[in-house]
This record gives structure tokens, sequence and C-alpha cells, in this order.
């Protein structure tokens, strides 16, 4: 009998979570490992391993086939382009302490697409070759140009099967005629709404009739269509809330997710904030956060998910759950998806664009005007898998996880980092963790909200394998 490799982490006191290259994992001891690590495995562990999928008898028998197909469902195969972030002008009538972009006043001329890009957009749309489309409109405040969204929304809607449109607006000032644009049903509301009320006046607003207007914006917005309405909170690591208040601020506009996002290094925001060497006191906020989204839906009628550790679980418990573009293996960029700058540039994520616009380092694909050129793009490309990283190819968590050479570009100024050094593995080693710590734990809360942010009615004894 053949065994598939298995990788391993300490999760307690003579406790071991093992995981094979597919995905496949259960809890186990000392005592396994040592069995396992000198090859004097017992019949009791070889039934258990050919059982649960971790070994199979020979090349390409049923077993083998298995244990392949959810290897390569693990792995993210880049898809036709058919997700777009259009960023028409970076003018904007709020100035948000922690903006990510060099926004300009509202006022100003010459950063807006001029006719011959927008024509060269609608373009370059028209040759794609997937039959679907999401276009995400970004600033800036793009409401600001509300005659460039409708004219490619319209485009767009004729020209394929399938269109969904989001606008990510302050919804500070909108119009009856922006009311009316976002009315429809193909038509999403992404916005900002900060951890708290106090924090969302004091970074974004300034002032208590100003807030007092967003505020009627986004219940309005709420009112003619929940679900079609995302709100996006950013957080000062150095001004970390309660839990509970976020939790509360969030409930009481009737939300069901939050995504806990720590100001962004990429973008201007770090010349205010502290963005660096963040991991260990943002990795106890998300845990302690966490935890306490398990209390509260313990007795909420309405309860409520934090949307990136809801997404790692799911990536634990099966393969192909790689909607989110932040972390896949391998993570492709420039391929499925691209921006268009207010300037007409092509940028593989929007993560580039603010890198780029800071000046450290270019990593423009061209321009809507001409082409696009993947040259510098490739080369990162060539990097964005963590299957040979040999850091990672120890990790029992690196058939869930991914990479993300912007970041560690933005970063560090380099992508060869030992693994273990970045912020991306320390954070996503913490999540993980957690990750397993709650699907093995016995409590009835604990259960409960597993169950309700894997989708699942139940947590099945098969999602918590143990082997002695």
């Amino acid at each position: 009998m053949n065994i598939v490799p298995l990788k391993f982490r300490q999760t307690g006191a003579g406790e071991l979570i093992f995981c094979d290259d597919a995905g496949g994992y259960f809890r186990s001891t000392d005592d396994f490992l040592e069995r396992y690590a000198t090859d004097d495995l017992n019949p009791a562990d070889r039934t258990f391993l050919k059982a649960n999928g971790h070994a199979f008898e020979k090349a390409g028998d049923l077993a083998h086939s298995a244990f392949s197909y959810r290897w390569a469902k693990r792995l993210h195969a880049p898809a036709d382009l058919n997700y777009v972030i259009l960023v028409p002008t970076l003018r904007c009538n709020l100035a948000c302490s922690y903006c990510q972009v060099s926004r300009v006043n509202q006022n100003a001329s010459g950063h807006d697409w001029d006719e011959q890009t927008l024509n060269a957009v609608i373009r370059w749309l028209g040759g794609l070759t997937s039959e679907t489309i999401k276009i995400e409109f970004q600033g800036g405040e793009p409401l600001l140009r509300l005659d460039v969204l409708e004219r490619v929304r319209a485009f767009a809607r004729q020209r394929f099967e399938r269109a969904e449109f989001v606008v990510c607006t302050n919804l500070q000032e909108v119009s009856d005629e922006a009311w009316e644009f976002l009315a429809p049903q193909d038509t999403f509301i992404s916005t900002s709404l900060d951890p708290t009320m106090a924090l969302h006046e004091r970074n974004r607003t300034g002032g208590g009739k100003i807030t007092g207007q967003f505020v009627h914006n986004l219940n309005r917005a709420l009112g003619n269509s929940p679900t079609r309405v995302s709100a996006l909170p950013t957080f000062d690591i150095d001004a970390l809330p309660e839990p509970r208040d976020v939790i509360e601020t969030y409930a009481a506009f009737g939300f069901r997710s939050i995504y806990l996002r720590p100001v962004n290094h990429q973008g201007f925001a770090r010349k205010r904030f502290r963005t660096q060497n963040i991991s260990s006191t943002w990795n106890d906020y998300v845990r302690r956060f966490v935890m306490a989204l398990i209390e509260h839906n313990a007795n909420a009628e309405v309860p409520l998910e934090e949307f990136y550790f809801s997404h790692c679980l799911r990536r634990v418990l099966r393969g192909g759950h790689d909607n989110h573009v932040d972390l896949r293996n391998p993570n492709i960029v420039g391929s499925s998806y691209v921006v268009i700058d207010h300037d007409g540039a092509f940028y593989p994520t929007d993560e580039a664009r603010m890198v780029t616009r800071l000046g450290q380092i270019d990593l423009r694909m061209g321009n809507v005007n001409t082409d696009i050129d993947r040259s510098i793009i490739d080369v990162l490309n060539a990097e964005a898998i963590n299957l040979f990283d040999p850091d990672c190819v120890h990790c029992p968590y690196q058939a869930f996880c991914g990479v993300d050479v912007i970041d560690e570009l933005s970063r560090y100024g380099r992508i060869d980092l030992p693994r273990h050094l970045t912020d991306f593995c320390q954070r996503h080693l913490a999540i993980f963790d957690l990750v397993f710590e709650l699907l093995y734990s016995e409590d009835v809360k604990v259960r409960a909200a597993i169950a309700l942010w894997s989708g699942l009615n139940s947590v099945d004894p098969e999602l918590a394998k143990v082997h002695r």
C-alpha cells in the first residue's frame, strides 16, 4: 500500500493536524507521528489511511484516481477574462484618511476618462471572448461620472449574455439620476462603512451632518434592495474597536457579513497608518472577533459571518472554492480580471495600481488605447504558485492557501523572502489554525457557527476525523 505524503502541525499537547496535498486532513497524536515517521504503521493505521483517502494500492486504481481528482480541484485554473475594474475618475467628494489611491478633489481637472479613452474601453470590452462579464466601477467616486457608467452598462448589456455591475461608491451624495441608475437588479452597491459610526466620522466624513447624510443614503440603498448592498470597514491597527461594537454597528444596518481589513499597505494610506509588522496584533484581533461572532450568533435573530474566515473555512472543506481573487493557487494575475485606470492604463490588480502610483514599481500592462503588455506580469506569474516553494511544501495548509506576489513586492521589494517571514504567511497560518481549532471543537455554539459559515445544516463527524 502506498501512503500519500502527510504534513503536520502541532495543535495542542500531544495533538497534531495531518494534511495531504489534496487537502485531506485528520487529527492524531505524537504516537501516530512516530509510527508514520519510522515506517512502523500498524494495521489500524493503514486501514484508517486507506478508508479516508490518504493511501492507495497502485497508481491508477480508484483510490489513486480519487486522490488525483481532489488534488486537481485544489488548483485554480484561470478562466477567460470576465471581471473588469474600471476607474473612470479619480475625483472624489470626500478625503478619507486611509484612502488607498491618490484621489483628487471633486472639481479637479485632468483625472477622468476622455471620449477617446471611453471609446477604447468599449471597443476592448467588445473584443472579449467571454459571454459573461462583471464590471466594477471604482474611483475616486464613480457616480461623479454617471454618464460613463450609463454608456458602459448599456453596451455590456447588449454585448454579453449575462452582465453584472458593481458601483463602489461612498454613498455621500446620490442624485435622483444616480438612484435610478442603481435601481436595476443587475447593479450592485459596494460602500465603505467603518467599524463604528464614530470611527467612520473621524476617518471619512469629518462631521455629524455629513455622517447623517451617509447614514440616510445607506438606509435608502438597503431599503431598496438589501441583498444588492455590501459594506466594507477599514481598521486602524492602532485603534482597534471592541469586536462587539463592530458587530452591533453592522447588525443594526441588517448586514450579514463583515470583512475585517486593516489599512492597505499597498496604498497611500501607509504614509499615515501603521501597516507593517502587524501580524501578531491583527491575528489576535481576528481571533477575538470570530469568537465574539460565535457568541453573538448564539442568540441573534440575524447571524453574521466574518467573510474572510468563512472563505478560508470553505477552502478547507472543499476544493474549487476560488471565487475570492485574493486567495487562489496558482494566483495568476492579469488573466481572469484586469483594472483600467483613469488614464486608460491596464493593471493586473487594484493593488498593483496602488503600488505603481506610489512610484515603488511600475506594474502597468499597457494601455487600452494600444494593447495589453504582459511581459512584466508573466515574470511575476511564474512565481504565483505555492506548490514548489521550499517553505510551503512542508506546510499542512498548503492545499488551502495561496500566494500574493503583489503584496510581497509592496512590503519587501522582493518575492523570494522565506515564506514564514511574510505577513501573508503569518496571517494565514493563524487563520487556518483557528479554522481547525473550531472544526474540532465540541462547543455547541462553535459547532452551530461552523455549520452556518460552511453552508451546512450541521457539522458532520466526517468533517472532524480523528485517528489514535
